[in-house]
């Protein structure tokens, strides 16, 4: 497959549906091998109107099941006896749009604040931006477990670290886990709601800080899904550059993973090296760039950066790196800590519709730049997967991915020759809607936009990985020990940001 010849994946198909074939329709989508990736409500002139996305593998197209709902009448028959995802989905879309799920078997608030007055849906074009906060009167029911020896443990939502809010709530028998729950969404940021009204070079500066560590993930996810919109062809060459970005951005978050995980079983030598090697890259970054975090070189259209990387410079971290993986992997207490901790099965994974690293690790071969490819990799790039899904098969697929991503990144470079990008910006000039995934270094992400009148911004839907992840943590903490949580969820590593949008 050479540059030229090759093509994206097609627009979504579109099947308008009334509310009530709506569990049929997503019944044979799910049973075909479709996963539901996005669930966005839209709010038009004299109706609500929900987009349900279907993706799937193997090229096959995207299918949209759009589903009106009167304003007067604004419910939707629950799917989430179908797919889990869904199921908050549809709490998500309730807390913010006032669509109510009917026959939901867990109808309770997800992104509502306890705070927020009754009836103030904040998506909603009326809703006040700046309400009247009520008593918290509606606090999260977290689940009691009872019985001998049993007791809580609290952690959050205010952590010691720099990270957002998040509480951890643990039911546990001497040192054993026997139940724990999380809530997240504190910080309802109204980042979509953010972009309404916004021009699409506009939503770049925004998109880029949906989650920090993602910058070039989102920002490529937003972009694609306006050219998608649009139709605007993007160049081979510049499709190249977007992939290149892609993969030094999964390079060093992933060396920041390795590192960290090491130091949480005490081994914080690999950890000062590792966050030395991410320095680094950092740095080689910003010679591209112009931004350690790899800002400033997507637009509508293009792709502009400012060099290439040294190949012989990242070749030589990765050996450094490949140095690191082993002498962790060899040190019998750190072996012992990460063997067996925190697993997640693969027939959970698969339930739960876990994404990246995760479900690789959990023995799932699931990944966007194999089933949703935007650009030719070459014959460098592989799907890394694991079995165990514990703790060793999280690091380990990160550890293979470290060295699959320079071997990538390598290759792009040998093939972009004296290629800097064209630096096109193109402005979207009418109304259209377009949707993208693509493989960030957490797992696939997925923006869908609509464009108005002019290319005006009008609708974007984000999801992260995470939306689909944090779900799996309680799962594979079920029987691991109090101390190995930080362990255990550092292996997962998911964003609050990315989800409490």
């Amino acid at each position: 497959m050479t540059n030229g010849s090759f093509t994206p994946r097609n627009h979504p198909e579109v099947r308008a549906l009334d509310r009530s074939r709506l569990r049929d329709e997503a019944a044979v989508l799910l049973g075909e091998g479709y996963r539901l990736a996005l669930v966005a409500c839209h709010e038009d002139k004299d109706q609500l109107r929900i987009v349900y996305a279907f993706t799937a593998g193997n090229a096959r197209r995207p299918v949209e099941l759009v589903v009106p709902v009167p304003r007067g009448d604004s419910w939707v028959p629950s799917v989430a006896a179908l797919s889990y995802p869904a199921g908050n989905f549809e709490r998500e879309m309730r807390d913010l749009y006032g669509v109510r799920p009917d026959g939901h078997p867990q109808p309770f608030r997800l992104v509502r604040h306890g705070h927020w007055p009754r009836g103030w849906y904040p998506m909603l074009h009326s809703a006040e931006p700046r309400p009247a906060l009520n008593p918290d009167i509606e606090s999260f029911p977290f689940v009691e477990v009872e019985g001998p020896g049993v007791y809580e443990i609290a952690v959050g939502p205010i952590h010691a670290g720099i990270i957002e809010p998040g509480h951890f709530r643990f039911s546990v028998v001497g040192e054993t886990i026997l139940r724990m729950e999380a809530r997240q969404w504190y910080m309802h940021r109204g980042v979509e709601k953010l972009f309404q009204g916004r021009r699409a070079q506009e939503g770049i500066e925004l998109a880029e800080q949906i989650s920090g560590d993602t910058a070039v993930g989102h920002t490529l996810a937003f972009l694609m899904a306006v050219e998608s919109a649009a139709g605007i062809e993007v160049s081979a060459p510049d499709r190249l550059l977007r992939a290149m970005l892609l993969e030094m951005e999964r390079m060093y978050n992933h060396v920041t993973d390795l590192g960290s995980l090491a130091n949480d079983t005490g081994l914080s030598i690999i950890d000062a090296h590792a966050q030395r090697l991410r320095e680094r890259l950092l740095r080689i970054n910003k010679t591209v760039t112009g931004h350690r975090f790899l800002r400033g070189a997507l637009t509508v259209g293009g792709t502009r950066i400012q060099g290439l990387p040294d190949p012989a410079e990242l070749h030589g971290i990765a050996r450094d790196v490949a140095e690191l993986v082993t002498l962790t992997l060899g040190h019998s207490i750190v072996r012992d800590r990460f063997t067996g901790t925190a697993t997640l099965p693969t027939p959970q994974a698969r339930a739960i519709g876990a994404l990246g690293y995760v479900a690789r690790a959990s023995g799932m071969a699931c990944d966007a730049r194999q089933d949703h490819p935007f650009a030719d990799l070459g014959k460098a790039f592989r799907v890394v997967t694991e079995t165990s899904g514990d703790v060793l098969g999280r690091y380990r697929v990160r550890a293979q991915e470290y060295a699959v991503s320079t071997a990538v990144v390598g290759e792009l470079i040998g093939r972009l020759g004296r290629h800097r990008g064209n630096g096109v910006h193109t402005d979207p000039t009418g109304p259209g809607d377009g949707m993208a995934l693509i493989e960030g270094w957490r797992g696939s992400i997925t923006h869908r936009v609509e464009l108005g009148p002019g290319g005006v911004l009008t609708r974007v839907k984000i999801v992260d990985p995470s939306f689909f992840n944090w779900p799996a943590l309680p799962l594979a903490l079920a029987e691991t020990i109090v101390p190995d949580f930080p362990l255990a969820n550092k292996s997962f590593n998911q964003s609050y940001a990315g989800n409490d949008l």
